[in-house]
C-alpha cells in the first residue's frame, strides 16, 4: 500500500504519466483500500470516538444478531421501543407488528458473536445507524448468473432503543 502511495506522488508529481493513467492508478489504489477496509473485523467496526456513537452503533449490531438472525423476538422488548415505526412497505408498524410478522418464520438459535450476513461497514450519525451488506442477486439479464451490489439499513435510536427502521425493500 506505501509503495503505490509513493508510486501515485512520485508520478503524480513529477508529470510522467498521462492523466488518464493518474486516475486509474489512483481508482486501483482506492480499490485496494476498499479491500482492507472491508476486511476489517466487526469489532473494528463497533468503534467510534463519540461514545454515544459507539453505544448507538452496538445497540444495533446486538439487536441485529438477537433478534434478527438469532430468532430471538423474546427479546425485542429489550431493544425495540413499543412505538417502533416501520419504513418497510411488507412489514407492519409498531413493535407487536414487527413480533407478529417475524413470529410466522424466525425461528430461535444460538446468539452467535458477529452478524452472520455479510456486513460490509456499520455507521453511526447522532440519532441513526447505518449497517451495510454485500447483497448477492440473480441477473436479470443472465440467467443463471448474478450479480453483486449492497443493501443497506437504517436504524433510528430513541432513548436507548431501535424506535424506526429503513431500508429499500420493495412491496411484495
Amino acid at each position: 500500500m506505501l509503495i503505490t502511495i509513493y508510486r501515485f506522488e512520485y508520478y503524480h508529481h513529477n508529470k510522467k504519466i498521462s492523466p488518464m493513467k493518474k486516475k486509474l492508478l489512483l481508482l486501483g489504489f482506492v480499490c485496494f483500500l476498499g479491500t482492507t477496509v472491508f476486511a476489517q473485523s466487526q469489532q473494528s467496526m463497533l468503534y467510534s470516538k463519540d461514545a454515544k456513537q459507539a453505544k448507538n452503533k452496538k445497540l444495533v449490531y446486538d439487536f441485529w444478531r438477537s433478534v434478527l438472525e438469532g430468532g430471538h423476538l423474546e427479546l425485542a422488548p429489550q431493544y425495540m421501543t413499543e412505538t417502533y415505526i416501520q419504513h418497510n412497505p411488507n412489514v407492519p408498524t409498531g413493535r407487536q407488528g414487527f413480533l407478529d410478522f417475524f413470529s410466522k418464520f424466525a425461528k430461535a438459535r444460538p446468539i452467535v458473536d458477529t452478524i452472520q450476513s455479510p456486513l460490509i461497514a456499520i455507521v453511526a450519525e447522532g440519532d441513526r445507524v447505518v449497517l451495510s451488506f454485500k447483497a448477492v442477486h440473480p441477473d436479470p439479464k443472465n440467467p443463471g448468473k448474478t450479480y453483486t451490489t449492497t443493501s443497506f439499513e437504517m436504524l433510528r435510536i430513541e432513548n436507548g432503543k431501535v424506535a424506526e427502521h429503513w431500508d429499500s425493500a420493495l412491496k411484495e
